[in-house]
C-alpha cells in the first residue's frame, strides 16, 4: 500500500516550520540551549555598555566596546573555522561555550568586588568574541549533520527567530536587571543561561569533519578561501550581503534621522531601531513558506533588492509610521536573505570545508554593516541623510543587479541539485 504525504495545512505555510524540532533532539536541545543563552549574551552586551558608560560617562568609550569585539571576530573568524574543520566541532563548541560562561563569571565576580576598570572589561569582551569566533563556525557546521538538506531552510528560519529574540528581550531584560540587582546579577544570569547551550553540547555525538580523501590532518585557511576562490555560487551570497550591508545601512543614521526628520529624541531612535528587528522577527516566525522554494538564488537577488528598496523609501518618508513600517519590511527581507544564504552555504559546501566558510561568513556579517555605518555616516555628514538612505538603496539593487548579470548561474541555482 503506497502512503501518500499529506499537503501542508494553510498554518504550515505562512507560519515558521516546526519540523527540524521535532525530527532531531540535537537539534531541538541545541536550537532551546541557543535561545536560551542567547538572551543571556545580549544582557552582557547591553551590561558591558551601561558600565563602560558609568566609569568614563563617554560615548566614545561605549563605542569602544563595539570595535574590542569586532576585531577580534574578525582575526579569528577564518581561523576558528579552520579549527572547525580539523578537530571534533562537538568538543570545540563545548569548550569555547565553557569559556564564554567563565568569562561573564569573572565580569560578575569583578562587579561583587568593586574592581571597575575599562580596560578589563575591553579585555573581556575580546576574549568573549574569540569564544564567539570559535564557536560560531562549529556551530552552524553541525546543523547540516543533524538534520536532512530539505529541512536546513527551516532550521535557518528558527535559527533567525532565536538571534531576533535574544536581540530584543536580552537588551530589555539587562536593562532592569541592572537597575534592580546590579552588574553582577546581570553577568551572573548570563553564565547560568549558558548552562542550557552547554547541555546541548554536551549530549551531541562527535562530530569530527569528513575529511576528503587525501587531505591534510590540519584545514588550512588558505584552502578554504582557494575553495572559495572557485565556486562562484558561494562567493555571489556573500557579495549580495556586502551590498546591502554596506551600501544600504541606515542604522548609524537612526539619531540624527529621529530629531531631523521626524522631530524626536532618545524615544523615536529606539522605535526605529526596534521596527526593524521587529520585521526581522517575523520573517523568521512567518518563514513557512521558505521551505518550499528551490530557486534559492533567485530568492536571496529578490530579498536583498527588497531591502535596498524598502531602505530608499524609507529615506524619502516624514511620517514615522510609515517610516517604520518600511524598516520592518527591510527586517524582514533580510532574515529572508539570511535564511537562504545560510542554507545555500551549508548545502553546497563539502563537510570539510564547512567551518572554514563559515568563518568567512562571520567576517561578512560582522564586518559589513560596521563599513555601512561609516559609509552612511560619512555621506550623510558631506552630503544630506536622504541622499545617504535613499542613495545608498538604490545603489544596493543597482550593484545588486550588475552582480546578477556577472554571475547568471547564481540565479538559477537549485536547492534540488546544489552546486556551489
Amino acid at each position: 500500500m503506497t502512503r501518500t504525504t499529506a499537503p501542508p495545512q494553510l498554518w504550515q505555510r505562512i507560519f515558521a516550520d516546526l519540523t527540524p524540532l521535532s525530527a532531531s533532539a540535537d537539534y531541538r536541545r541545541l536550537w532551546f540551549g541557543g535561545t536560551i543563552s542567547w538572551v543571556g549574551q545580549a544582557m552582557t552586551v547591553l551590561a558591558i555598555s551601561l558600565q563602560v558608560y558609568d566609569i568614563t560617562r563617554s560615548s566614545f568609550s561605549v563605542g569602544l566596546v563595539g570595535l574590542f569585539s569586532l576585531v577580534p571576530l574578525v582575526v579569528f573568524g577564518l581561523y576558528g573555522g579552520a579549527i572547525a574543520d580539523t578537530v571534533d566541532r562537538r568538543k570545540l563548541g563545548l569548550y569555547s561555550s565553557m569559556a564564554a560562561a567563565a568569562l561573564s563569571v569573572v565580569l560578575a565576580a569583578a562587579a561583587l568586588l568593586d574592581y571597575h576598570r575599562v580596560w578589563f572589561l575591553y579585555a573581556v569582551v575580546a576574549l568573549q568574541a574569540v569564544c564567539g569566533a570559535l564557536t560560531g563556525p562549529a556551530r552552524s557546521a553541525m546543523i547540516p549533520r543533524l538534520l536532512p538538506v530539505e529541512q536546513l531552510p527551516a532550521a535557518n528560519a528558527l535559527n533567525s527567530v532565536t538571534m531576533t529574540f535574544g536581540s530584543m528581550v536580552g537588551p530589555a531584560l539587562g536593562g532592569f536587571i541592572v537597575t534592580v540587582a546590579g552588574y553582577e546579577a546581570a553577568y551572573l544570569i548570563d553564565a547560568v543561561t549558558f548552562t542550557a547551550a552547554l547541555y546541548a553540547m554536551w549530549k551531541l555525538p562527535s562530530m569530527k569533519p569528513d575529511r576528503a580523501e587525501g587531505a591534510r590532518g590540519r584545514a588550512s585557511v588558505l584552502d578554504g578561501l582557494r575553495f572559495l576562490g572557485t565556486r562562484p555560487n558561494i562567493r555571489m551570497t556573500f557579495f549580495s550581503d556586502l551590498a546591502a550591508m554596506v551600501l544600504a545601512q541606515p542604522r548609524a543614521l537612526f539619531p540624527a534621522i529621529a530629531g531631523l526628520w521626524y522631530g524626536g529624541g532618545p524615544g523615536t531612535v529606539g522605535l526605529l531601531v526596534a521596527a526593524m528587528a521587529a520585521g526581522a522577527l517575523l520573517g523568521g516566525l512567518f518563514s513557512g513558506w521558505q521551505g518550499r522554494i528551490r530557486r534559492h538564488g533567485l530568492a536571496i537577488l529578490l530579498a536583498v533588492a527588497g531591502w535596498g528598496l524598502a531602505v530608499a523609501v524609507f529615506g524619502i518618508t516624514r511620517n514615522l509610521w510609515l517610516g517604520m513600517f518600511f524598516l520592518a519590511l527591510a527586517g524582514y527581507a533580510d532574515t529572508a536573505s539570511m535564511v537562504f544564504r545560510t542554507t545555500m552555504l551549508q548545502a553546497a559546501t563539502p563537510d570539510d570545508m564547512r567551518g572554514r566558510l563559515q568563518g568567512v561568513f562571520i567576517i561578512v556579517v560582522a564586518g559589513g554593516p560596521r563599513l555601512g555605518d561609516f559609509l552612511a555616516g560619512t555621506t550623510a555628514d558631506l552630503i544630506s541623510p536622504t541622499v545617504a538612505v535613499t542613495g545608498g538603496g538604490l545603489v544596493c539593487v543597482l550593484v545588486l543587479g550588475l552582480l546578477a548579470l556577472r554571475w547568471r548561474n547564481f540565479a538559477r541555482y537549485d536547492a534540488r541539485s546544489p552546486e556551489a
